[in-house]
């Protein structure tokens, strides 16, 4: 019996931990979880890396889903394999959806001056993209960012700060976003399916909800 390949991509240093909560069913679902890659350098474009991320792909017409800066990432790869469908969750669909502060941190150059140290260390990590205001609820899932690799972290947040966008937005892109996010607001996102209450980890909190979304677009 034929099954829809589905392929996850987590949000930025965090692990496939963070679907365990969702329940597709593997009788109509075959499922596999992307792992983030080590960049070769800190020059490396992010096409290249999703080039990169594409060789993992097994299937023909794959479903992407990504979290987050694994959305972003979907979003990349999509523009190097043919999919069935884009899923994007907690993400954004092209510069003009980050938030000021990211933008700012573009233009200012900031991140360049984060030490090593404080990048790796999770505290002050999730402090800056999260907001203060989050730091206790980022404790509740603190296990769940499990890639600590400095060169992966510098990598990674420079790409998300400096993020234009991809070429060609897929048309079978489906956006999932929470109303109460506060990494990438809802007021900058469009054409999106809400999630009540979801915040920036609804994938965690509201993974039955994104169940059901994710089945209703696949199947009908």
């Amino acid at each position: 019996m034929y099954k829809i390949p589905i392929y996850f991509i987590p949000g930025l240093a965090a692990g496939p931990e963070i679907f365990e909560n969702l329940s597709l069913p593997n009788s109509v679902y075959d499922l596999h979880y992307l792992q983030w890659k080590m960049p070769l350098d800190q020059e490396e474009t992010i096409a290249n890396y999703a080039k990169r991320m594409c060789e993992d792909i097994l299937h023909k017409n794959p479903v992407l889903i990504g979290v987050s800066f694994g959305g972003i990432m979907a979003l990349e790869m999509s523009q190097y394999i043919t999919t069935k469908k884009v899923i994007i969750i907690s993400s954004v669909k092209d510069k003009n959806e980050l938030p000021k502060r990211f933008q700012l941190a573009s233009f200012t150059k900031i991140y360049k001056l984060f030490p090593s140290k404080i990048v790796a260390n999770l505290e002050d990590y999730t402090k800056f993209f999260l907001g203060k205001s989050l730091k206790k609820r980022a404790a509740l899932y603190k296990k769940y960012l499990s890639v600590r690799d400095r060169s992966y972290l510098h990598w990674s947040i420079y790409n998300v700060i400096n993020w234009n966008g991809v070429i060609k937005t897929p048309k079978n892109l489906v956006h999932i976003h929470g109303t109460d996010d506060k990494v990438f607001p809802l007021k900058n996102i469009s054409n999106c399916v809400v999630v009540e209450g979801g915040t920036h980890v609804m994938i965690l909190r509201k993974s039955k909800t994104i169940t059901k979304h994710i089945h209703e677009s696949l199947i009908f």
